[in-house]
């Protein structure tokens, strides 16, 4: 898979020259800044949403989407992944969140962005979806696997 390549400087937009950095390679650089520019992308979270007894998983159905996906969103500049993890959870479930644990990372090209996956526990069984979502439903876990979104 090849990563989009940055072609102008993202502080002053003079066209990027490649450049030699030692132990790094070939590394895009702007003459105008005189610095080495590393790559730029997204970064999101995305939760394994369970209940208490770790039982069911909580799947929900976004902006007309008709299959299901997990519950996520894109980490504010300054925030922790963890804190993001349980803000996203709380603005679009209203859930409390009372553990988290990350799983693994995955860099999702179509979108530029670096998923960061965690298993969360919540309070309460008895979500309050925002606009964002269109529906939502607990699944035992191996239901969330044959229904959750392909790639997803």
């Amino acid at each position: 898979m090849k990563v989009p390549e940055m072609n102008y400087c993202m502080h002053c937009g003079t066209k990027l020259i490649r450049k030699y950095l030692q132990d790094e390679g070939d590394i895009p650089f702007c003459t105008t800044c005189n610095e080495f520019r590393f790559p730029v992308f997204n970064t999101a979270v995305s939760m394994i949403v369970t209940d208490e007894t770790n039982d069911r998983i909580l799947m929900i159905r976004q902006y007309g989407g008709d299959e299901y996906i997990l519950v996520a969103g894109y980490i504010n500049k300054g925030e922790d992944a963890e804190d993001a993890a349980v803000r996203e959870v709380k603005e679009e479930m209203d859930l409390d969140v009372v553990g988290v644990h990350f799983n693994h990372s995955h860099y999702f090209a179509p979108s530029n962005t670096l998923m960061l996956n965690f298993t969360v526990t919540v309070e309460g069984q008895q979500p309050h979806p925002n606009r964002e979502v269109d529906s939502w439903k607990w699944f035992s876990k191996e239901d969330a696997k044959k229904y959750i979104r392909k790639n997803s």
